[in-house]
């Protein structure tokens, strides 16, 4: 399928756009996120996450901006000839389920966080397993390949992790979301919770995300921000996810500061 290749926003309502377009899907959407243990732990993440650590949302909106976001990412992609690695390895049969790979992967992502923050990731690849082994089923009809998009799901949520390198084109896109939702309503609860440092101010100069056709390449990023503060999360955050997402080379960023754009990846 086709898509719009102009400008849109990193949203929570991004998602409705993906799922409107694909009955699987919308129902693997629905399945998941009214899960109760999923719900539970989506709130307990942003217990442990905000309530007690002052850290931005890891919440049911951040993984809603982050499935959105991803799978805005991976049709792109797709639109310009990028194969789906778990298309190319044969673990799925069609690009539904690479969808799906991708959408689970960012709704889970942050599920870790209602352990610790401190290795989350991979607290939250195992956490995964048993609620995939138990919403797959309603999904995927063939057995072995259900197995397979599991552990394709668990690489993605624990690939999000810092240093750990994306091996699929799947994964690449959740952890490249990830830094993506990084604009000032993240941050407003830990901010108004007494939460003021560089991270805080950052992210609060950060008014919008916004995804369009690149110049050169296939992806355009531009982080719209009303002061320079807003750099740092593009550094500290963004580039080190890009950097180990195995997909920079289909990236363009762009820091815009009082309507001018700057490049800053690739510099």
């Amino acid at each position: 399928m086709s898509i719009e290749k102009g400008r849109v926003v990193v949203s929570r309502d991004l998602i409705k756009r993906h799922l409107s377009r694909s009955k699987l899907l919308s129902k693997a959407y629905e399945l998941l996120i009214n899960d109760v243990e999923v719900r539970a732990l989506l709130r307990m993440s942003n217990i442990m996450a905000v309530k007690r650590l002052r850290y931005n949302d890891h919440g049911p909106v951040h993984a809603m901006i982050v499935a959105g976001t991803a799978l805005e990412l991976f049709e792109r992609l797709l639109a310009h000839g990028v194969q789906p690695t778990t298309i190319r390895d044969g673990v799925v049969s069609d690009v539904e389920h690479a969808k799906l790979v991708v959408m689970y992967g960012a709704l889970l992502h942050d599920i870790g966080n209602s352990v610790h923050r401190v290795n989350h990731e991979m607290y939250g690849a195992i956490m995964a397993h048993s609620i995939l082994n138990r919403v797959l089923p309603e999904i995927v009809e063939n057995v072995e390949e259900m197995y397979s998009i599991r552990q394709e799901i668990m690489h993605a949520v624990y690939a999000t992790a810092g240093g750990v390198r994306c091996l699929s084109v799947e994964a690449g896109v959740v952890k490249i979301a990830d830094g993506l939702d990084m604009a000032e309503g993240r941050a407003r609860i830990p901010y108004r919770l007494g939460k003021i440092d560089m991270h805080a101010v950052s992210a609060l100069s950060i008014k919008r995300v916004e995804i369009s056709e690149g110049e050169r390449r296939p992806i355009r990023v531009d982080v719209v921000m009303s002061s320079s503060a807003g750099l740092f999360q593009v550094e500290a955050v963004l580039l080190p996810k890009v950097s180990t997402s195995g997909l920079a080379d289909y990236l363009e960023i762009y820091i815009n500061l009082n309507g001018e754009a700057h490049r800053v990846f690739p510099s």
